[in-house]
This record gives structure tokens, sequence and C-alpha cells, in this order.
């Protein structure tokens, strides 16, 4: 295991109607830390904000997605533990905590998803997606290549890593039952979140206070986006996704359940499944040694079957 993680290399990639350029190097920032601002351009005033902890050596590269109202420290446990010779990048996106709302008023939130994976340099290799950011990655590439293109080359995928991903066959699946569990237990998603980060070092009374915060922070419309996109999983091309993926799910998640993963999984060309027994939706940061391992597995079968050569970059 790479221990660490070390300090990170801060960019950042404008709005997502911007034109697609190379990101541009910032300020270093402590791994421990978070974005302060900066990076924003023009247009809407967005940002999708990365960091990077390159790899001496790397024979591989991660790119790190958040789900809703998060942010990439929920990664942080995961990074002090992922496979050797990995090169890390760390995507803060517009629904990250604390950020503003504006993103969730209009427009293709998946596009951000696209910003994030256009401004890696050397391509995005494996692309490791959470909850929320799942559903969109997974829409962004059917709807790419639907259209004719190949989004596999143009971000420089090699495979997809899905953790808690939401998925439904079936339109008649959606019920106002199951939408009143989500927004009845979207703050108690939220509190899991943050004691899994922080390790349980934080009071309960606290972590509660903290979680309604961010449910305020994320409101009404940031929780829309999201179920839009989830109701949308049962037109998702999940045919035309044609690269190795692993879908993750704990066992004791009550939020994307294990039986969404294996139905996803199933449904995708060249997928497994895998479940980790006691964990719950942010099993990355509950579990980074184990959720590091079964990454590190997926990585070496990537490497038995294609053997691409990672571009290296500085």
């Amino acid at each position: 295991m790479t221990p660490g993680p070390t300090p990170g290399r801060l960019v950042a990639v404008g709005p997502a109607n911007a034109a697609v350029g190379p990101a541009s190097a910032g300020v270093g920032l402590a791994g421990g830390g978070r974005p302060a601002g900066g990076g924003v351009t023009g247009g809407d005033g967005e940002a999708v904000v990365l960091r990077r902890f390159p790899a001496v050596d790397a024979r591989d590269r991660l790119v790190l997605l958040h789900g809703l109202g998060s942010g990439s420290r929920v990664w942080e446990p995961f990074v002090a533990h992922r496979p050797a010779g990995t090169d890390v990048w760390l995507a803060d996106l517009p629904w990250r905590g604390g950020y503003e709302l504006g993103w969730a008023y209009g427009g293709d939130p998946a596009a951000w998803v696209g910003r994030a994976l256009a401004g890696v340099r050397g391509g995005a290799g494996v692309v490791v997606a959470h909850s929320f950011a799942s559903v969109l990655l997974l829409e962004l590439l059917a709807r790419e290549a639907a259209a004719g293109a190949d989004p596999v080359r143009r971000y420089g995928i090699r495979g997809l890593v899905l953790v808690a991903p939401f998925y439904r066959r079936r339109a008649e699946q959606f019920t106002w039952a199951a939408f009143a569990h989500y927004l009845d237990n979207f703050e108690r998603i939220m509190e899991d979140g943050l004691r899994a980060v922080g390790g349980g070092r934080t009071g309960a009374d606290v972590r509660r206070l903290m979680a309604a915060r961010v449910c305020e922070r994320v409101g009404p419309y940031g929780w829309l986006r999201f179920v839009e996109a989830y109701l949308r999983t049962p037109w998702l091309r999940t045919d035309l996704v044609d690269v190795p993926a692993l879908a993750v799910c704990g066992r004791d998640d009550f939020a994307a359940v294990p039986a969404e993963a294996e139905a996803l999984a199933a449904d995708l060309p060249d997928a497994v499944a895998h479940l980790l027994p006691g964990c719950g939706h942010f099993l990355m940061a509950e579990r980074p040694d184990r959720f590091a391992a079964l990454v590190g597995d997926f990585l070496g079968r990537l490497a038995a079957v294609t053997g691409s050569p990672l571009e290296r970059v500085p």
C-alpha cells in the first residue's frame, strides 16, 4: 500500500460550457485540506477542482468522483491505503458540501463529470465514482456513445469502479414509498458519511447538526437532481458502456441497496459485482483497506487483459 495521503497538487477546471483544455497547474494543497476558492472561470461561475496525488513510477491512474453533498475528502481514507503505483486525482464537483447551489438550478449535471475527466492529464485511466456520481458517469458515457462518439477513447478510460451505484431496470420499480424512504433518510445518509470520514472522532450530536446543515445546503433542487438522474436509469443504455467495470456495494447499504449493484453489473457488457460485508453507503471510508484491495485486484485484472501502458505526466 502507498502511505499517505501525500501533499496534492491543486488544479481547477472551469464551467461546463467552456472549451475543454488542459488543466492548469495551481497552488499546492495539503492532502487533508480542502480547495479554498480559486480556479473559477467566467460563465456561470461553477468549477470542478482537481487535486493530484502522484506516485513514483506510477503504473495506474485513478480519478475519484464523490457523491451528492460530500466532497473529495470522503476518499482520503482510501487514498491512504491506495494500491502502490497509482497516480490519484481527486475531483471536487459542484455538488460538494458547502459549494454554490447554482449547478442544481438547470443544465446537465453529467457534463460536470465530463469536465473533470477532460481535466486529467494523460487520460482518466480507471474512474472510481460514488453514488450520485456513478449514475452521472454512466449517463455521460452512454449518451456520448449513442451519439456516435467514443467516450472511452476521448477521456482515456481503461475501466470503471462504480461504488454504491443507484440503478433500477424498470420504471415500475419506482414508487412513492421508495422516494419517501430516500427523503426521510437523507439526513441519516449524510450523517453516516460524516461518521465514516471522521472515524468516529465527532460526537453524535455534532454529527447530526452537521448532517442537517449539509442537507440544507443541498436543498430541494440538489436533491431533485439526484432523483431525476435515478429515475432515468431504466432508460440507461448500459449496452453502450463497453469497458471493464466493477460494481461495489456494502452489504449493509440502506441507500443504494446491494441488489441494484448486482443488477447493474449484470446489465453492463463487461462487469462484475462485489459486496463488502460490514459496510454501508460510504464503504471506501468505512473499510478503506478492504476497498483498496478490491481496487488493486481490479487493476491487476485490467493489466492482464489490456496491458495498456500509463501515459506519463509531470
